[in-house]
């Protein structure tokens, strides 16, 4: 037992944890607030603490728990809303006050056992079933080694215990620290695209399944409703939201929002496959450096069950800053920006625990992180930004000027990258779209010599330009309002499948190449540019099926 000496805002000073390692998590004061050692001295051991520390005072009484900060993983997650400690926020005015990290429930799930008594199981494989944990079967996963009892088929409560193997319990629930990622078998070379259903995504910037992706943007860029976009319509089986420092309204909305959406895979609500862990800008500032970690930890166990995870965090920049305003609490040497020195291998540490791999139990399982970035003023060239782009494999940058044109989502295609496109075009090819790559090779080629040739139209005029160029502008804005741009509000649009977005991008692509032969042959440019292109603009809002009719709709009118 040992004694508050000093507080320090969240950081506090205790004396007399002699057994006290790195990490172990802390009770403080009468009220048990929860905190974490972060350094040790010979006089004592400093403390974060996860809470706010009103009320805490020297003489006070600290216990050091003997573990580190741990998640309670268990059926409970899907479908649930946590804090950034995986307390869960649904009745929380029964626990708030006197608290600790792990609070138990009173939830009963429907048990089915997979292994038998006798069994030899390997570590990670089922030896059990919950089926109404979620969209999803939830399974229960052997330490490994020969099963010497299991429970009979039933109603389980959160705290019972289903099977003993190997002389270990297997629980309905179990713990993990969120720092140490959880192991597996080993990486998958396999590169298979995670479809977010969003085409500026799909075919220009795809990202792959396993992957992780940046999406850095300045204020009212849309960053937050494009990652609702992707939290609602991505073919990931798990999908892990968490709001880092970001506002309660947009929580709010976001947590509204999947209840009220329907799963396309089950027919019920998409909330019963999504785990979110709400921890607004009005939380403790501790807890907001921790959620990231939760996040990744919560995802990491559904991968081991041979599930693709999906972990959406808003914004990787409160995450930074919560680290940096603690870095300058407890006196760590500042680096740019006032950011603590090891904020690149913090960042490095996080995008590393993605991946597909082989789970312990052979199961093919799969993390892909998606980080927001809310760089100050929207300056790209802050630490947190260009750190990211280190070590994320797509970055989409959002526009300010696309944004405030109405043009959403707002990603930029000339300051945007992917670095798995090539790879991906080999599983298109698999899957019946031979002309993705070429598509998305044509559309980028176009877009980039679009945008050069209206820098130059701004000093000499569009009049002045040869009709190939003036093709191409309109090319440009053909590609930019019938491919790109994409409404979150229309149920026609919000989501566009693999299929459709080809389909779309071949029927714009071939009405440019038909122009481009019109202006070629001489038809005068003032006619090509004339035309009504309205049903192919309308096209995005069409199923893949009846683009091409309209893509020949148009090029009839053009003849």
């Amino acid at each position: 037992m040992g004694v508050v000496t000093r507080v320090n805002g969240p950081l506090v000073q205790v004396s007399g944890l002699s057994e006290a390692a790195m990490y172990d998590l802390v009770d403080l004061g009468p009220d048990r607030i929860p905190g974490e050692i972060v350094g040790i001295r010979r006089d004592g051991a400093t403390v974060q603490a996860y809470e706010y520390t009103g009320g805490l005072a020297p003489g006070q009484p600290a216990a050091a728990l003997g573990v580190p900060l741990s998640a309670r993983l268990g059926p409970h997650l899907l479908g649930g809303v946590f804090d950034g400690l995986l307390r869960p926020l649904t009745g929380a005015a029964t626990w708030l006050g006197p608290r600790s990290v792990n609070v138990a429930g009173d939830q009963e799930w429907r048990f089915t056992p997979l292994a038998a008594e006798g069994d030899h199981t390997e570590p990670g494989t089922p030896v059990g079933r919950l089926d109404d944990a979620g969209a999803l079967p939830y399974l229960l996963l052997s330490p490994g080694g020969q099963v010497t009892a299991v429970r009979a088929e039933g109603r389980l409560p959160i705290g019972a215990a289903v099977a003993t193997v190997g002389g270990d319990q297997v629980g309905v629930t179990t713990s993990w620290p969120v720092r140490r990622p959880r192991p597996f078998g080993d990486r998958l070379g396999e590169t298979v695209p995670l479809i977010t259903g969003q085409r500026v995504v799909d075919l220009l910037l795809p990202v792959a399944r396993g992957g992780t992706a940046a999406v850095p943007g300045g204020f009212g860029t849309g960053k937050t409703v494009l990652l609702q976009q992707i939290a609602k319509w991505c073919d990931a089986d798990v999908v892990v939201y968490v709001g880092c420092g970001e506002r309660g309204n947009e929580m709010a909305d976001v947590v509204q929002e999947l209840s009220e959406l329907t799963d396309p895979r089950t027919g019920g609500p998409l909330a019963r496959r999504t785990v979110v862990i709400a921890n607004t800008s009005n939380m403790p500032m501790m807890a907001r450096e921790a959620s990231i970690y939760t996040g990744v930890t919560v995802a990491e166990h559904f991968r081991d069950m041979g599930y693709h995870a999906v972990v959406i965090a808003d914004s990787t920049s409160r995450w930074a800053e919560a680290r940096r305003e603690f870095a300058s609490r407890s006196g760590a040497l500042p680096a740019e920006e006032g950011y603590p020195a090891d904020l690149a291998s913090a960042l490095a540490a996080f995008y590393e625990r993605a991946g597909l791999v082989r789970a312990l139990g052979g199961a093919a399982g799969s993390v892909t992180i998606i980080g927001a970035v809310s760089p100050p003023g929207g300056d790209l060239t802050e630490p947190v930004t260009t750190l990211t782009q280190r070590f994320a494999r797509s970055l989409w940058s959002l526009d300010r000027d696309l944004a405030y044109a109405r043009h959403y989502p707002a990603v930029s295609w000339t300051e945007s990258f992917a670095r798995d496109g090539d790879a991906l075009a080999a599983w298109h090819v698999r899957d019946g779209r031979a002309a993705w790559a070429t598509q998305r090779a044509r559309t980028a080629s176009l877009l980039a010599e679009a945008d050069r040739i209206a820098a130059l139209a701004e000093i000499v005029g569009t009049g002045a330009l040869p009709a190939h160029e003036r093709v191409v502008l309109l090319g440009g804005r053909l590609i930019r309002e019938g491919l790109l741009r994409q409404s979150a509000l229309s149920p026609a649009d919000a989501f566009s499948a693999p299929d459709r977005t080809t389909a779309l991008s071949g029927a714009v692509l071939d009405v440019i190449d038909h122009c481009l032969d019109l202006a070629a042959g001489g038809t005068p440019i003032t006619a090509i540019e004339e035309h009504d292109y309205s049903p192919l603009l309308r096209a995005r809002e069409q199923p893949a099926a009846r683009v091409p009719g309209l893509r020949d709709q148009v090029l009839a009118a053009l003849r």
